[in-house]
């Protein structure tokens, strides 16, 4: 969960290689049914708990014609737009119910980093979902 007393949530990207808070990077993802297999996806770091990062699995799904339906599972999901991330330019979701916490050295390529207002809006609408 956001919010545990562990946790540092901020925005502090840099163009160094390493993953900073406030970028979209690449990690495995596991699936929620069985986390013996994932998907390699765009996570967007919002801070870091000790030594691991904690992210926000993307989508270029569009979620806003079935978000009814997420919610009912318990998904919730944000436009967060285009970016270095996504290869075609395609508009992008963020997953806002699903914490991760990830180990920096499984984090690859830097993406890029998100607009520090984009990334607010994306941190402030998650707090509602965490327990």
């Amino acid at each position: 969960m956001i919010g545990d007393l562990r946790d540092e949530i901020v925005y502090e990207p840099e163009r160094d290689g390493k993953p900073d808070p406030g970028e979209v990077v690449w990690a495995w993802v596991p699936f929620e049914e069985d986390a013996s297999q994932g998907k390699d996806r765009p996570v967007l770091l919002i801070g870091v708990r000790g030594d691991r990062l904690l992210g926000l699995m993307l989508t270029s799904k569009d979620h806003d014609r079935d978000a009814e339906q997420e919610a009912r599972h318990g998904r919730h999901w944000m436009d967060v737009g285009t970016g270095g991330w996504d290869r075609e330019g395609r508009p992008s979701e963020v997953r806002l119910d699903r914490l991760l916490v990830l180990d920096p050295d499984r984090v690859r390529r830097e993406g890029s980093a998100l607009r520090p207002a984009v990334f607010e809006q994306v941190v402030e609408a998650a707090l509602r979902f965490q327990d």
